[in-house]
């Protein structure tokens, strides 16, 4: 598979068989995500790997939007050092969609949970704190999210996209031709 075909055939899988990943191939998806840019190569960003049932499922629990990792064979919770970084949310970010995208390449469902929530501190400190305490993360580490993975058990089919030219501009915004 191509770049091009796992941007275009990821889906948010959360519903997923009971399938043991092989630690081979969660050991790619690690890789990807050391291997993903970050500004200045600066360490800014962390990944943790969980494939313990229980971790899993006391994890589900993070936010009401969570609640598929109790059917996931593994999560990386994905990290970010604000004192390393002021662009550790970006470095994460971005980090996040190479291991979506290696996790397509490997036949694998992948899930997108946020922890992190920019709009509400509350409800952050809430969720971060909740993976903190059970991780046992430093406090100097701020948690963006967790990606859970498995075998799908379905094939979704594509999402109704908005229009191109709604979205995707050239030389000046509003502009929907070269």
């Amino acid at each position: 598979m191509n770049i091009f075909e796992a941007v275009r055939n990821r889906r948010e899988i959360t519903s997923f068989e009971e399938k043991k990943i092989s630690f081979d191939i969660l050991e790619k998806l690690l890789d990807v995500a050391y291997l993903s840019p970050a500004g200045n190569n600066l360490p800014s960003r962390e990944f943790l790997l969980i494939t313990g049932r229980d971790a899993l499922d006391h994890l589900s629990k993070t936010t009401p939007y969570v609640s598929w990792l109790t059917g996931a064979q593994a999560a990386i919770v994905v990290t970010g050092l604000p004192e390393v970084s002021k662009y550790w949310i970006q470095d994460a970010s971005i980090a996040c969609g190479y291991i979506w995208l290696a996790a397509v390449e490997l036949g694998l469902g992948a899930a997108f949970g946020a922890v992190h929530h920019t709009q509400d501190a509350e409800e952050s400190e809430r969720r971060e704190t909740f993976v903190r305490s059970a991780l046992s993360i430093p406090d100097d580490r701020r948690i963006l999210a967790i990606l859970g993975f498995g075998y799908s058990k379905q094939n979704p089919v594509p999402k109704q996209m908005y229009p191109r030219e709604t979205v995707v501009f050239y030389d000046k915004f509003g502009k929907t031709n070269p």
